[in-house]
């Protein structure tokens, strides 16, 4: 299974540090990962505080010294843009021939989502159930290639609990015309896995200068959106194929629904009744 990416160990490590060894967190996370690969002297001076207050940073996460760190580094890069072809590749042979593929299959996809229950922060949980709850503007959802098809299932649950859910549209100009009116009411909630897709880091960015809340999914190495992002839920990519496992992502999915099924209480019920009789008048089920 996955070890966590090295921007994830950062930022679940940040609550551990002191203040200035928190800013040294902070700029690198802002420029990842470009900044980790600066001098100890530029890092230093990029976040306002002593070579040896980085030292004790890297330290801290458990690296030798600043060589160590960088060179994690590089292994993390090759990680963060590893493809199923290279995933394979490099997969240890296993061992395991007398095991039955349902036996492996279960035996990785429960660890897989075990550790992302683990490693989730509650806080971070709880933020996006508020934030898409009491939104009184829109929830727009976009994701990439894949990630997509998960941003359609969580609008269509969101859909049934609140109004003006809206899985953003592929058709250019409906896309931009609902990213214009973004504003501060609003909520955009992004799908970024490795392999990140230049253009959900743009939605990101354009949704951060025009003052949105932005939540994120991603995996344990970070899209580069989780430094614009006021709320980052990843989750591990453990699987039996070389395909990054889905199972712990709908996992996230089903609890922020349950969540914010929770949260908006009755009107969450009454807007699905409603919606089931206008079906009913519909003849659609």
């Amino acid at each position: 299974m996955a070890e966590a990416g090295i921007a994830e160990s950062i930022r679940r490590g940040m609550g551990d540090c002191s203040p200035a060894e928190r800013r040294v967190a902070r700029v690198l996370l802002a420029a990842y990962p470009s900044a980790g690969f600066e001098t100890v002297a530029r890092l230093a001076e990029r976040a306002g505080v002593s070579g040896p207050t980085v030292l004790r940073f890297v330290q801290r996460l458990g690296y030798k010294g600043f060589p160590d760190f960088q060179e994690a580094l590089r292994r993390d890069l090759d990680e963060r843009s590893a493809s199923p072809l290279r995933i394979h590749q490099t997969r240890p042979p296993r061992d395991d021939s007398t095991q039955s593929l349902r036996d492996r299959a279960a035996a990785i996809s429960v660890a897989t989502l075990q550790r992302t229950f683990d490693e989730v922060s509650t806080h971070d949980l709880d933020r996006c159930v508020e934030l898409i709850s009491t939104a009184s503007g829109s929830v727009l959802i976009a994701g990439g290639r894949y990630s997509g098809l998960l941003g359609q299932i969580l609008a269509l649950h969101l859909e049934q609990l609140r109004p003006r859910v809206r899985m953003l549209p592929e058709e250019p100009s409906a896309r931009a015309a609902l990213v214009e009116d973004l504003g501060r009411r609003d909520v955009l909630i992004l799908f970024d896995y490795r392999r990140y897709e230049d253009h959900t880091q743009r939605l990101a960015r354009v949704g951060r200068a025009r003052h949105a809340s932005i939540v994120l999914f991603t995996d344990s190495w970070l899209s580069p959106i989780s430094s614009e992002a006021d709320v980052v839920l990843s989750s591990e990519t453990g699987a039996p194929s070389p395909f990054d496992a889905l199972t712990p992502v709908m996992a996230l999915i089903e609890a922020v629904v349950a969540g914010c099924f929770d949260r908006l209480g009755d009107a969450a019920v009454d807007r699905m009744a409603r919606a089931d009789r206008v079906a009913g008048d519909l003849g659609l089920y």
